[in-house]
């Protein structure tokens, strides 16, 4: 007779853009806990920025060189199981690519062979970082959910500060305690579920933790027009502080930089994901594609074909 967790457990994949992670062991340490079973899927190297890319059609051979935090040697496969000591490779893996590339090795490949089928659930993150508003358009860990949306998947994204990363040991406090809050998100979808799929389809999340982990409040946000970040062009990156904390500012070159947003949000952005992470764990709905969903661009579209068909 199972145990009440293991009539509870989900199949869930585990991607990101950070490549092996604190966070992601955490996280699959909290889920197998749960009775969950668990394949993690990520990037050889950190891949923050990359969105949606992929590298149609080329093959992936060897490493050129070694993965991030040990997760493979330079020479090996470049696909395959994380080999870093501790690490088990039974559910780990590693791809030489981008993030939604990792997503892919994790449904079409790891899924397959494990369960013969896609995962109940997939989990993106938790990111070393928040990605909120206007940058959740670059990000790869926005990005793996919303690949995961379009087939159908349930998914969630999941960010939290950057002061979570732990390189040396894998073991940051603080990626401990976003697994946990992650771990309960997962069993309040399944309040809801019963035996049906965790999420409406084609309907995801992304769920931002805030710095301070203290409080464990959960607020509903939308993504909103307010932007913790701006992302410009800069002709001379040294002029960015932020560019300057991590090293890509020390000569005066050109490039895209990052800076914080010190505007105060206006009245109508109170309910922004970019503002209310200042005090909570927000949780926004996010939708794959380009299409419109409240009849938009219908009118938009009668419009111009009546105007293209009268010629004007």
């Amino acid at each position: 007779m199972a145990t009440p967790a293991l009539a509870q457990a989900r199949n869930i994949v585990i991607a990101n853009d950070d490549g092996l992670t604190s966070n992601v062991v955490a996280l699959y340490k909290a889920l197998k806990a749960e009775g969950h079973d668990v394949i993690v899927s990520v990037p050889c190297s950190g891949q923050s920025g990359m969105g949606g890319a992929v590298r149609f059609m080329r093959p992936i051979g060897p490493l050129a060189q070694d993965c991030h935090n040990a997760a493979a040697k330079k020479g090996d496969p470049g696909v395959g199981p994380i080999s870093r000591e501790g690490i088990p490779a039974r559910d780990f893996n590693y791809v030489d690519g981008t993030p939604v590339m990792a997503l892919l090795y994790g449904l079409d490949i790891a899924a397959q062979k494990r369960w013969g089928k896609a995962p109940d659930l997939v989990l993106s993150g938790p990111n070393e970082g928040q990605n909120l508003g206007q940058i959740s358009v670059s990000s790869g860990t926005v990005n793996v959910v919303q690949y995961a949306s379009a087939r159908g998947i349930p998914a969630v994204a999941l960010s939290a500060g950057a002061d979570t990363a732990d390189d040396e040991n894998l073991a940051n406090p603080k990626s401990a305690r976003v697994a946990a809050l992650t771990a309960q998100l997962v069993d309040a979808l399944q309040a809801g579920a019963d035996d049906k799929p965790l999420l409406p389809a084609h309907v995801s999340l992304n769920v931002n933790f805030p710095d301070d982990l203290s409080r464990d409040a959960w607020a509903p946000t939308e993504v909103g027009t307010y932007n913790a970040y701006t992302v410009r062009f800069a002709e001379d990156m040294s002029q960015s502080p932020l560019a300057r904390a991590t090293g890509a500012g020390n000569q005066e070159l050109p490039g895209v930089v990052i800076d914080m947003n010190n505007a105060e949000p206006d009245s109508s952005q109170e309910d922004d994901e970019s503002v209310v992470v200042r005090n909570a764990i927000t949780i926004s709905v996010m939708q794959p594609g380009f299409g419109t969903h409240d009849g938009l661009g219908g009118g938009i579209l009668h419009q111009l074909a009546e105007r293209l068909s009268s010629g004007n």
